[in-house]
């Protein structure tokens, strides 16, 4: 099991061979099927060999070949003619086996890269969010995107290549053991070589492949960051500095593959030395043999073009050690990133319907876990009924928005109990709990999409009427009418073609369409000017008729109207009330509220 304390994203330490063959479990048929059309492949691929070394016994012995004696033809010519039947038949079964293996191992391919990607991002969604906090966006999207192909990359080409390699070693080896046991010998003096240089070169390449994958996650986090700001880029003229660190992070890159390129390119000129040495033992050996007559001339010639076909295949595995290598730095975090287990899992437990949205926190403490051992809530009590608008308030840092990430269990409490219409919130299914919170965050996030699809996606099945009604609660329906296509207007990537105040009015919206039972607003209207704000605070009156709402706020007036306003600071209530009531008490909200309204400057001046 890997850990979740590490900022980089973690690599698993098991064998990512085995790792794939297990995730890949539901393929294995495919795996058989594309194997045992390899094999065949091969088969069909050596027997050429074995044909020209017919044929050259046709001419040398004529009606006394061995295709003479097999098939009772006297005639050469005769002979020749089967043997050229016999010829195109192996060639037309080697081209279709070729077929189905390349187009079976492909399809595997892209089957098993599917399944691999949609495995990790299913289970990076299951991550809890302080996960995401402590690492980079880039990173992971590497393991997502890259490392994924790069893994494909292996099954297209790779896979297909170890089975003929292995095919080619095997049946060769047992022709050459048929014609003559000694050459066989000979010409596999340099297969040991072969394998012990390959998988000293694998043991060599591994390392330096981590280091490549590590580099490429790095320019991934690089690139999504500057790219995500941009704007901020642009705003500062950073562009050059930021070409610069690109260009830093881009030749690290560089060097790390070259480093491994550097080390594989070597691996099969030494191959090829070997390959030399089995191929000049063949020639020698065999010839002589043949010159005593202890071995046919037709044989001879097969035994000669066998011996290429037996280790020429060979050079290309450093190739394939390079793919294979490659792939397994990638299994290695894919399934590193995988082995994470999420620290907070849902409950089995669903809430009665009609929910009511009774929520209560009871003693409860919470930090972030940095290191620093400050306590972000320090024995939390809170009690909002069902149906009621309750407020937060407090100056930044006091804990408001970590409320908001406790009851959608984004974050567990270190100690204490948060229960909704009385069931604790670690007993609910994150469907039930989630399901029944309309959230709308400060930090306003909208898809790529169009409009409509931006609303409806806390519930994909609201009408248009439905969807038209809560974009005018949200006074957001004038707004949608005049862009160019209306509600199918496509947005831009986080809802850039449009204003901050306008892409918080769609996440207001949005949160209506879901008819929540609870709606949360954290800092809702803080990118909206004063009269679009009094305009949804009208709205939000009667949005929050007969379900229970908190409303997180730096703006006091957006919550004057409040059942209750808790005021949070370093982490506690110290004081709670309805308006009125806490302006009349003077304590922290009676000064909060001074220097809004504009008193507390007043009386400094007076």
């Amino acid at each position: 099991m890997v850990a979740a304390d590490s900022t980089a994203v973690p690599t698993s330490a098991a064998s990512p061979l085995r790792q794939l063959w297990v995730h890949a479990g539901h393929h294995r048929r495919r795996v058989v099927l594309a194997t045992v059309f390899s094999i065949l492949n091969k088969i069909c691929d050596i027997a050429p060999e074995l044909l020209i070394g017919a044929a050259v016994d046709v001419i040398v012995k004529r009606n006394q070949s061995f295709v003479g004696r097999v098939f009772g033809v006297a005639d050469p010519f005769q002979q020749l003619t089967i043997l050229a039947v016999v010829t195109v038949a192996i060639w037309v079964a080697e081209s279709i086996t070729d077929y189905i293996a390349d187009r079976t191992w492909r399809n595997l391919a892209q089957a098993i890269e599917h399944d691999v990607r949609m495995e990790a991002y299913r289970h990076v969604q299951e991550l809890e969010l302080a996960y995401f906090e402590d690492r980079s966006s880039g990173g992971l999207m590497a393991v997502l995107n890259d490392d994924v192909n790069q893994l494909e990359r292996f099954l297209d080409l790779g896979a297909n290549e170890v089975i003929l390699t292995i095919s080619n070693v095997v049946f060769v080896g047992l022709a050459f053991a048929v014609i003559s046991p000694q050459i066989a010998l000979l010409a596999f003096v340099p297969i040991p070589v072969i394998v012990l240089g390959s998988l000293r070169y694998q043991r060599s390449l591994e390392k330096r492949y981590d280091a490549v994958r590590a580099a490429a996650g790095r320019i991934a986090d690089t690139l999504t960051n500057n790219l995500g700001g941009i704007t901020t880029i642009k705003a500062f003229h950073a562009e050059e500095r930021e070409v610069a660190r690109v260009a830093v992070d881009s030749q690290a890159y560089s060097d790390a593959n070259g480093e491994a390129i550097r080390y594989s390119a070597a691996f099969i000129p030494l191959i090829r030395m070997a390959i030399l040495a089995g191929f000049t033992m063949t020639l020698l050996v065999g010839g002589r043999a043949t010159l005593r007559g202890d071995l046919d001339v037709g044989l001879f010639s097969s035994l000669v073009y066998m011996t290429q076909r037996l280790l020429w295949p060979l050079t290309r595995l450093g190739e394939t050690l390079d793919l294979y290598q490659r792939a397994m730095a990638s299994c290695r975090r894919i399934f590193g990133l995988l082995d994470v287990q999420p620290s907070i899992k849902p409950g089995r437990q669903e809430l009665l319907r009609p929910v009511q949205g009774a929520v209560r926190f009871e003693n409860v403490r919470f930090d972030y876990g940095d290191g620093s051992g400050a306590h972000v809530l320090r024995g939390l009590d809170l009690d909002i009924p069902a149906g009621e608008t309750h407020a937060i308030v407090g100056a930044t840092g006091a804990g408001k928005s970590t409320i908001v990430k406790l009851l959608l269990r984004l974050y567990e409490p270190k100690n204490g109990s948060i229960t909704v219409d009385g069931i604790p919130i670690e007993e609910l299914t994150f469907a039930s709990l989630r399901g029944s919170i309309g959230f709308v965050s400060q930090d306003v996030f909208l898809f790529q999409g169009t409009v409509r699809e931006n609303l409806t996606y806390g519930r994909p099945d609201a009408t248009d009427e439905e969807v038209v009604e809560a974009a005018t609660l949200a006074e957001a329906h004038t707004f949608i009418t005049s862009l160019p296509d209306g509600y199918d207007t496509v947005v831009g990537e986080r809802g850039q073609k449009l204003s901050g105040g306008q892409r918080q009015r769609l996440t207001l919206a949005r949160a209506i369409v879901r008819d929540p039972a609870m709606l949360v607003l954290d800092e809702a209207t803080s990118a909206v000017d004063n009269e679009t704000e009094a305009a949804i605070q009208r709205s939000l009156a009667r949005v929050a008729e007969g379900r229970t709402t908190i409303v997180i706020a730096h703006r006091l007036s957006t919550v004057r109207h409040a059942h209750r306003i808790h005021v949070l600071e370093a982490g506690e209530v110290i004081e709670a009330g309805t308006h009125e009531e806490l302006v009349e008490r003077g304590g922290l909200y009676a000064a909060l509220w001074r220097v809004q309204t504009g008193d507390a400057v007043i009386t400094a001046t007076d």
